[in-house]
């Protein structure tokens, strides 16, 4: 588990260049680093080392020096692939997954990708061909971001975005379109950054360079293709063996591995399937907010020892920061903040935890999927009828009810733009000095919803999930969290062998009207006591709605929107009066402040502070 950086560009200083690059990842791997540069292109690495300690130094070469190869994450299925390239007459000096990409690249070029099962991220230089070849995981696990200098066409690559602030030919400017997406999602989705012209190498694609030009493709694409003939009981069934196989495989490691543990089924059930010898856990001293008693009791019934961690409301706020610094881009959903602590506390004693990301989109965990269930006489009512309705309801205060009327007055494919829909456009255009319309929501879910026609709402929904609230939010706060601790996270459940068997479960043994992931937590029940196999999904619960009410809280934001930032992009009216309505309880609108204030935070240590 690693960064890697590079450019592809000659230059006369590319030695310090990529030096001063490397050096802004180095949280990603404090253990060693490394560096090679041929002709045009320059390659680095930081090191977190988990497999073959000593052997695995890299760049690595192949056997005659012709590829090197910078890589970030781990494949799991290396040892048979070495195996396969053994007999085909490759040699290999390390026990590393590394030096599986540099033969099976030699092997069967492109067509490795298809191959692997793993999360990761590489970039391989061809010396014979000059040519760079990158590529990012199925599921987009690991990040990979690039960049195309418009002046010289140099090509700059990386695990963050912050290493390329150290290339001369990087110019920082603020992508302002991409403000109205977040409004919308609470996070960057897509393949655009906030940052001009840097783009996300989307999952199961690849990049390539070669005489100055980039092209990219994809290897795979995800499907769900239910098979309605198997039982629940044998869905169940199969589920345990595959999850038992996934977790046995990402414990492959020199160093100790450990599980994070929420009260929730996902990471309980990995505890319990892992056999790890710590967890871990943070809550707050407010018991409505705090999971680190269960976490004890649920421990010390699968004889594993927990450290707990309990938040300030101070340290938490003190950390905002630093916390969208190593983001790289602003990311509004309050458990990130929380997600970094568990794995500081972590990585006080572990290299490697195991983490429950993914279950919720491969098995049908959001409460969200409960609604084609809820009040379905609805959706037979004439759509003119509902779109009159939800337009008068639309007025309204946004209570229970009222949602409910606003989003049924929509076919899903234009309510629907994944798990969180925070302000729509009207409100956007009340909010934003600037407001556009250029980019809306829709605009990316509606390809998505494309590719699903004919296939039952909840799967609509969780491929919707699966290509834009996964990947942008749930596994990038993963990502950088760990990182920015120096710990790897492994996540079992986003596997491809997993995947394999969850894309094949129909709807009806994931989801009705009273319970989520149904096949999941019968395949959990045989591992853990029932009543935690079935207990309520709660996310990540951070006490952010009661801080925006107390006076020393809703002052930093308050102060925040007096900021020049907040003038330049908000109508600063509209703001305070948005605080001021959820401070007196007139309206809960504390996730709207949130989205805003996180980006402040977030402008002010890209764009203010450096």
């Amino acid at each position: 588990m690693c960064g890697i950086v590079g450019f592809v560009g000659a230059r006369a200083d590319m030695q310090e260049i990529l030096q001063q690059m490397t050096d802004l990842i180095a949280h990603r791997g404090p253990d060693g680093e490394g560096h090679f540069i041929d002709g045009p292109a320059a390659l680095g690495h930081r090191r977190l080392s988990i497999i073959d300690l000593e052997g695995g130094k890299q760049p690595m070469f192949n056997e005659d020096g012709s590829l090197a190869v910078v890589f970030n994450g781990e494949i799991y299925n290396f040892q048979p692939l070495r195996e396969e390239l053994l007999a085909a007459g490759h040699t290999f000096t390390t026990r590393c997954d590394t030096e599986v990409l540099l033969h099976g690249y030699e092997q069967w070029g492109r067509e490795l990708l298809t191959r692997l099962r793993g999360m990761f991220t590489f970039a391989l230089w061809d010396k014979k061909t000059q040519t760079l070849f990158c590529a990012r995981d199925h599921f987009g696990i690991k990040p990979l971001y690039y960049y195309v200098a418009p002046e010289t066409g140099t090509l700059m690559f990386g695990s963050e975005i912050k290493s390329f602030l150290a290339h001369p030919e990087f110019k920082k400017e603020l992508n302002a379109d991409q403000l109205e997406l977040y409004l919308s999602y609470q996070y960057s989705p897509g393949e655009n950054t906030f940052f001009k012209g840097v783009k996300k190498l989307l999952p199961a694609h690849w990049l390539e360079w070669k005489d100055g030009k980039v092209e990219t493709g994809r290897y795979w694409q995800p499907a769900f293709t239910p098979d309605h003939e198997p039982t629940l009981a044998e869905w169940e069934d199969a589920i345990s063996d595959a999850m038992q196989e996934s977790v046995a495989a990402h414990k492959i490691a020199d160093v100790e591995v450990g599980s994070f543990l929420s009260s929730g089924v996902d990471s309980s059930y990995m505890a319990a399937l892992a056999h790890v010898d710590k967890t871990f856990t943070v809550g707050f001293a407010d018991k409505q907010y705090d999971e680190t008693d269960y976490a004890r009791d649920f421990s010390e019934k699968i004889g594993v020892k927990n450290f707990a961690y309990r938040i300030t409301p101070e340290e938490y706020w003190q950390n905002l920061g630093n916390i969208q610094y190593h983001m790289d881009e602003p990311l509004a959903d309050a458990a990130s903040a929380a997600l970094y602590f568990v794995n500081r506390e972590a990585a006080k004693q572990v290299k490697v935890c195991l983490s429950g990301e993914g279950a919720d989109e491969f098995f049908g965990g959001y409460n969200i999927y409960k609604e084609p269930f809820t009040v379905s006489w609805y959706d037979k009512l004439p759509l003119w009828f509902r779109r009159a309705v939800g337009a008068v309801a639309d007025c309204l205060p946004p209570v229970h009810g009222i949602n409910f009327l606003v989003r049924r007055s929509r076919p899903l494919e234009e309510r629907y733009i994944g798990n969180t829909n925070l302000m729509d456009e009207r409100r956007k255009k009340r909010l934003l000095k600037h407001y556009t319309g250029k980019v809306l929501p829709t605009d990316l879910s509606r390809p998505l919803f494309d590719l699903t026609k004919g296939q039952d709402p909840v799967t609509r929904m969780e491929y919707c999930d699966l290509n834009l609230w996964m990947v942008g939010d749930i596994l990038l706060k993963a990502d950088k969290m760990s990182m920015a601790n120096s710990l790897e996270l492994r996540v079992p459940f986003l596997d491809r062998k997993v995947f394999e068997l969850a894309c094949r479960i129909p709807t009806e043994c994931k989801v009705n009207a009273n319970q989520t992931k149904i096949a999941m937590r019968g395949a959990a029940e045989k591992t853990i006591p029932a009543r935690t196999a079935d207990k309520k999904k709660l996310g990540f619960p951070v006490p952010v709605r009661a801080w925006l009410r107390d006076e020393t809280y809703a002052a930093r934001v308050r102060e925040a929107f007096r900021a020049p930032a907040a003038a330049e992009f908000f109508n600063v009216k509209e703001l305070n009066r948005m605080l001021d309505q959820h401070i007196s309880g007139k309206r809960d609108n504390w996730r709207q402040i949130w989205c805003v204030f996180i980006f402040l935070v977030w402008y002010d240590e890209y764009f203010v502070k450096r």
